[in-house]
């Protein structure tokens, strides 16, 4: 790519040619500046198109075509910019994969499927014939018509602010861009051995049954080898990023071992990764903060410096292509949304929305281009007529959206509306209180406090208490306590959420927790829990009896035995009269939120006591119809030791009132599971007898 790029910047003019005389005579060779050019483009550039409402990755790739040897030629495209440029490229199809989740097509699984072979199969019939009018070769034909084909999901946190997502015609997009991204990287793949000479029967032969084991081995093994690791090494957050950071490359290597594209490693590895890393964790906003910051910046920056704006003056036919280009993109897109809406009867405004998810052209499509231009396969005018696509079609794929979006909001049924507003009052902005003194314990509650507190914009709370009941506190036990505190602030900030630590001195554990909830108007209290009756020789002792017997908030006391997110099921468990309770609503809302953000399924288990009302059906309010439900009837604690696996997740409801004081606050039946099931993770929802 190095030795082609520059050669068309020697046998191309360029805008330094025309402004030498005001210009350096040579490109910047020092590292140190280049860096600091490189550094200035990505802050200056997102910022200025953003302040004038259009993507940063267009600002960026204006800026590499413009420092970019045909541009001014302040920087040379070397192999430092084409290697960070690769691991952008890289990190870009990671992250797309990332947003993707094979549980997508589950739902509406049938229109996901016939929207994703439409989207797919006219951009690819629409740009063939388009370039072979043009004059393109056929192999060439296909390739562009590829990048026609795949689209990249740039308007979905458009599509996130408007509350949408949820939507039938979301989800079919949803479905479809997973189905549509893979079918455009396969031709990807043999379009390239075919420009090679490599494209025999020996090659279909090895091709098939290696992508096959390779895709299984991906999407089967990266997720129990994720878990393991987490589960050995995941209180060391270095570690976990380095391992993601590694799987994304050993994967891409293998994939071309294999003798198909890295790229499409980088994607399934995300795809295979995603369920293993909560969407509102720490690691995940490292992982995204150090991709969008960073990495792809680098391979936007490149792809523009691949750009020579002059010959679209110089070349006539330059301007041909990219018009060609960019209608066949917008009409490639709009018929697929068009016809499908039709055939699912959606209205105006969810056709409106699934072309505009639809047309953005970023990822693939700069991953294809690039690969291609690598091989020498497209020249140059074909590279700006895809850089011309790509920036008509991400201006307008936000605007489409964010346009057509409100409409869908506005001509949604009056049910929905109000099963929206009723959700949005019951999760309302947690302050969470969490005392964090245990360190085998502390990382998964602060998982799951992060991820209740983030996805409400709430509020994270953690408290350590020292107590001066029978002697002064120590230096050493404050400076503890100013370390487990500074720990806890660090992962909320790493998972940008609030924090307001709290360091205590009271005269017991158990009435500081209960004050220091009162003082900061704590809604949500969490607590970690061994699991059986010797909790007194753990740090909290008798406390969590105490405090569960007199807390004015409701009060989460959780085990963890494995890493939160390892986590694959989720049961709710509750008895037939629970059903109808408020606190089994506010249970409901947490688990389903616990459900999403973990990427894990939800099926709720109904105990019955009475036989007659087991053989009863009746809905239970506030349950979608897509979370099924398993009636249990004789001893709960040997059903469930029965039913669920190490990396399930059980959700007990409990609202017991003691009549004695000696009497365990959480009764028996949890800790008869624990005993059963010592490798399960169990959460407790205890509220208080207010409720």
């Amino acid at each position: 790519m190095h030795t082609f790029g520059n050669f068309l910047a020697a046998s191309s003019p360029s805008l330094r040619s025309l402004f030498a005389p005001f210009l350096p005579s040579e490109p910047v060779s020092d590292p140190l500046t280049i860096f600091l050019v490189i550094m200035t483009i990505m802050l200056v550039a997102p910022l200025l198109f953003e302040r004038i409402r259009l993507p940063g990755i267009v600002g960026l790739i204006l800026a590499g075509v413009i420092v970019g040897p045909h541009g001014f030629g302040f920087l040379e495209r070397d192999t430092t910019i084409v290697l960070l440029g690769t691991v952008g490229l890289l990190f870009l199809m990671f992250m797309a994969g990332l947003e993707t989740s094979l549980d997508d097509l589950k739902f509406n699984a049938k229109k996901a499927i016939i929207f994703g072979l439409a989207t797919f199969a006219v951009p690819m019939a629409m740009g063939i014939v388009a370039m072979r009018l043009l004059g393109y070769p056929m192999l060439a034909s296909v390739l562009v018509a590829s990048c026609f084909a795949s689209h990249t999901l740039l308007a979905l946190p458009i599509a996130s602010k408007l509350g949408i997502m949820r939507s039938q015609s979301v989800t079919v997009t949803l479905g479809g861009t997973l189905i549509t991204n893979v079918l455009a990287l396969l031709v990807l793949a043999v379009v390239v051995k075919a420009q090679q000479g490599n494209l025999t029967l020996s090659f279909w032969l090895f091709l098939l049954p290696s992508l096959g084991l390779y895709t299984f081995a991906t999407l089967w093994g990266v997720p129990r080898l994720g878990r393991w690791f987490f589960r050995r090494f995941g209180h060391d957050e270095g570690a976990e990023f380095t391992f993601v950071v590694a799987t994304l490359f050993v994967v891409s290597y293998f994939a071309k071992l294999i003798e198909i594209e890295p790229i499409i490693g980088a994607f399934l590895a995300g795809i295979a990764i995603t369920q293993l890393i909560p969407q509102l964790s720490p690691l995940m906003n490292r992982i995204q903060f150090i991709g969008n910051t960073l990495f792809v910046p680098f391979f936007l920056i490149s792809v523009g410096m691949l750009v020579n704006p002059l010959i679209l003056f110089q070349e006539p036919r330059s301007l041909l292509v990219s018009a060609v280009m960019v209608g066949v993109a917008i009409v490639a897109k709009f018929v697929p949304a068009w016809g499908a809406s039709k055939l699912f009867k959606f209205d105006f405004s969810n056709m409106m929305v699934i072309f505009g998810l639809s047309v953005a052209q970023a990822a693939s499509t700069l991953a294809a281009i690039t690969v291609a231009f690598n091989i020498k396969l497209v020249d140059q005018l074909t590279v700006n007529g895809t850089i011309a696509m790509i920036l008509v079609t991400c201006v307008a794929s936000p605007w489409i959206t964010a346009r057509w979006g409100e409409g869908m909001k506005d001509s949604s049924p009056k049910a929905q509306q109000a099963q929206a507003s009723a959700l949005s009052q019951a999760t309302p902005q947690y302050r969470i209180l969490v005392p964090v003194a245990n360190p085998s314990t502390e990382d998964n509650l602060l998982q799951l406090a992060l991820i209740l507190a983030k996805s409400t914009g709430g509020t994270l709370l953690p408290l350590h208490v020292l107590s001066d009941a029978h002697a002064p506190v120590t230096t050493e036990a404050k400076l503890q306590q100013e370390r487990l505190l500074a720990a806890a602030e660090t992962i909320a900030h790493a998972a940008v959420t609030d924090v307001e630590p709290i360091g205590r001195v009271d005269d017991a554990i158990d009435k500081g927790i209960l004050r220091t909830a009162q003082e900061r108007n704590a809604t949500l209290l969490i607590c970690g829990w061994k699991g059986y009756s010797t909790y007194r020789d753990n740090f909290f002792g008798s406390v969590i009896d105490n405090v569960a017997r007199r807390t004015l908030v409701p009060m989460l006391i959780t085990r963890f035995p494995q890493p939160i997110q390892s986590t694959q099921r989720i049961f709710l468990a509750i008895a037939d009269a629970e059903a109808t309770t408020v606190s089994f609503q506010q249970t409901l809302v947490l688990t389903r939120t616990l459900a999403t953000e973990l990427k894990a399924s939800l099926k709720v288990l109904q105990l019955f006591s009475n036989p007659r009302s087991a053989n009863a059906a009746y809905a239970i309010p506030g349950l979608s119809e897509d979370v099924p439900v398993q009636k249990i009837r004789g001893n709960f604690a040997n059903q469930v030791a029965q039913l669920l696996e190490r990396d399930d997740l059980l959700v007990i409801m409990h609202n017991a009132r003691p009549k004695r004081l000696n009497e365990p606050t959480l009764g028996v039946e949890p800790e008869a599971i624990a005993r059963q099931h010592p490798e399960l993770s169990i959460i407790i929802a205890h509220f208080p007898r207010l409720v």
